[in-house]
């Protein structure tokens, strides 16, 4: 078909010049024998013969740049064909009709104008082959036959002369035809190698802009989307919004239950997220476990709260995996072109730090960006930076406080809490920058520091348990464990005097992780409290599968009694429970001599809080009345 459409192309402008010679020879012949054969002859004839030219000359001119279909070109070459046989030989046949009508001139005249009617024909017809033939043969056969015997073969020399022209132009023909469909079958192998070279193209970017496991856009063609954007100056104020998407928990899983759940998991968080986009949006995998969404609608605002609610209460639910059960969360920003001014990739950057707004603030949340972010973002960079360097200039320090024994009021056990006075700025409260070194890391070498030092300073006093606070992103290093080997061989400290505090977050967060450690550092001797006990909703079940010596009743718990006469039944419910469970009890937020004697009377062992002592130096509880019996005992 390639062929036919290439023949089309190339005698579509042609046939008009065909028709136009027919008539103009017509005329030509008619003018010749104007005085020599009859009207009907001399006139009706060529008028006929002209007006089909003619009519059929004017079709082709009005029409050569129109595009016809495969079966209109298959049409149009073979009426093309049967009308340049038709109107070929009906001049044949006209020019043999007037011939014995003229002189010696005018019929030298005629056989002129009919053997340059037939050459021209063929010439105008050498794209289709067989068009070209059958005028050859149906225009110099009958040439040769009637010339061969009319006036005694006296125009014989004329007649084998176009039949040796037409041989030549068929033979010229034939090789014409050769050529060019030899260049069409080039053309079409040169297209087929471009269409395949194309696929191949579209498939490489199709495998370059896309995620292989979600099967979503990946972060590269997300930015060449909004690359587009930005390059557009027709947007509109609250057209554009962005939503990124951190998954809470994804590393855990990935950990310790493979990459093979980690895939499954990221493919089924794909297809939720994926089935909660509206219209005119884009949902990519940015890598790990970060998806975007990018919203193009008049109602972006609207769209990104509804999808982010939205994929924020389904990524709540728990998640089936191989059999196995999974609970994950989300942390999700939202940032809107308010103005339409907003850069495409600067609404990326600022969802991005929404989104990280809410993990510092816990995770499992949405938080719509705010100028005010970009100054907190500065701010915490800037204390990462300060704890970095203030743990190598000993600007931190170890305040303790007591816990008592309930029924004595001896201190049996201190905890230890860390304190930046010497920051340059200025000191800072432990919950402002605790949950910055968390987030950056370097958590890690602060809780070491603490460690190493409260092992160091309160190893001397015998008989003295110490309480240490354990971050629950320190349960994430692999080497936690071998850290607190290394501090209590470095300080001789006692392990069964050790107990490291953990809230809920960590087996939350971290539970094959936490029941290692655990297990890790308790056949050492090491004691484990689950801290800020009856405030969450699954503490009790922890109590007995992670082997809990201690656990610390809240202090929002403690702040109730004042108020709430079942606060007392609960706290004691709590206090029997665990001794039940064989795991002694501390109630924290103890601040008045009737608190303490309320707890006293529900069976509660040890208590802390303020007025048994706030967080300070050692030294002031070792001088402490309450201590009194203990100072024989310092080494």
């Amino acid at each position: 078909m390639d062929l036919c459409r290439a023949q089309f192309r190339e005698f579509v402008h042609q046939v008009p010049l065909m028709y136009f010679i027919v008539c103009w020879n017509a005329v030509a012949v008619a003018f010749t024998y104007r005085n020599e054969a009859s009207p009907w002859l001399n006139l009706i004839f060529p008028v006929v013969l002209c007006a089909v030219g003619c009519a059929r000359g004017f079709w082709w001119t009005r029409n050569s740049q129109t595009t016809f279909s495969d079966a209109e070109i298959l049409r149009h070459i073979r009426t093309t064909g049967i009308l340049a046989i038709v109107l070929t030989s009906a001049f044949t046949v006209w020019t043999f009709l007037l011939y014995p009508h003229g002189d010696q001139q005018t019929k030298t005249h005629l056989t002129f104008f009919l053997a340059l009617t037939q050459i021209s024909a063929v010439f105008c017809l050498f794209p289709l082959r067989p068009a070209a033939l059958s005028v050859a043969t149906f225009s110099t056969i009958p040439f040769l036959i009637h010339f061969s015997v009319v006036d005694n073969a006296r125009r014989l020399p004329e007649a084998l002369m176009l039949t040796m022209v037409a041989g030549g132009m068929v033979f010229i023909l034939y090789k014409y035809n050769a050529t060019f469909a030899k260049l069409i079958r080039s053309r079409h192998i040169l297209r087929q190698r471009q269409l395949e070279t194309q696929k191949l193209s579209d498939e490489n970017r199709q495998i370059a802009f896309t995620d292989p496991l979600s099967g979503l856009p990946n972060r590269r063609a997300l930015l060449s989307r909004l690359e587009a954007i930005a390059s557009r100056t027709d947007r509109e104020p609250g057209q554009l919004a962005m939503v990124f998407i951190d998954l809470d928990g994804f590393k855990v899983i990935n950990d310790f239950h493979g990459h093979q759940f980690g895939d499954h998991l990221i493919t089924e968080v794909g297809r939720t997220l994926c089935s909660l986009r509206g219209e005119h949006s884009m949902l990519a995998r940015m890598g790990g476990d970060e998806f975007a969404l990018l919203i193009e609608a008049g109602n972006a605002a609207a769209a990104a709260q509804q999808f982010a609610a939205s994929a924020l209460a389904c990524l709540t639910q728990p998640i089936t995996i191989l059999d196995r059960q999974f609970q994950i969360g989300a942390s999700i920003g939202i940032a809107i072109d308010l103005d339409g001014q907003t850069a495409p990739f600067e609404l990326l950057r600022q969802a991005d730090t929404a989104m990280y707004a809410v993990k510092a603030n816990g995770k499992h949340g949405i938080q719509l960006f705010d100028k005010a972010l970009d100054e907190g973002k500065k701010w915490r960079h800037q204390i990462e930076q300060e704890i970095a360097t203030g743990l190598g200039r000993s600007e931190f320090d170890v305040v303790y406080q007591p816990i008592v024994d309930a029924r004595t009021e001896a201190v049996v056990c201190v905890e230890a809490l860390v304190r930046w006075p010497g920051r340059p700025g200025g000191p800072l409260t432990p919950d402002e920058f605790i949950g910055i070194a968390e987030g950056s890391g370097t958590i890690q070498a602060l809780g070491m520091y603490v460690l190493e030092r409260a092992c160091r300073e309160t190893g001397y006093i015998r008989g003295l348990k110490l309480s240490v606070n354990v971050a629950p992103t320190q349960f994430n290093n692999p080497d936690f464990c071998r850290h607190v080997q290394e501090i209590l061989a470095l300080t001789g400290f006692p392990p069964e005097r050790l107990q490291l505090e953990i809230t809920e977050r960590h087996l939350i967060d971290y539970p094959e992780r936490a029941s290692q450690a655990i297990d890790t550092l308790r056949g050492l001797g090491v004691s484990f409290a689950l801290d800020d006990f009856g405030t969450g909703f699954t503490s009790i079940a922890y109590l007995q599968s992670f082997g809990f010596s201690c656990v610390k009743i809240d202090c929002s718990l403690t702040k109730r009694l004042d108020h709430d006469p079942k606060a007392g039944f609960l706290i004691s419910g709590l206090i029997q429970m665990a001794r039940g469970l064989d795991v002694s009890v501390v109630v924290e937020g103890v601040e008045t001599a009737s608190l303490a004697a309320a707890l006293k009377a529900t069976g509660c062992k040890q208590l802390q809080g303020y007025h048994f002592g706030r967080p300070g130096p050692l030294r002031n509880i070792v001088a402490h009345e309450l201590v009194g019996h203990m100072a024989s005992e310092v080494a």
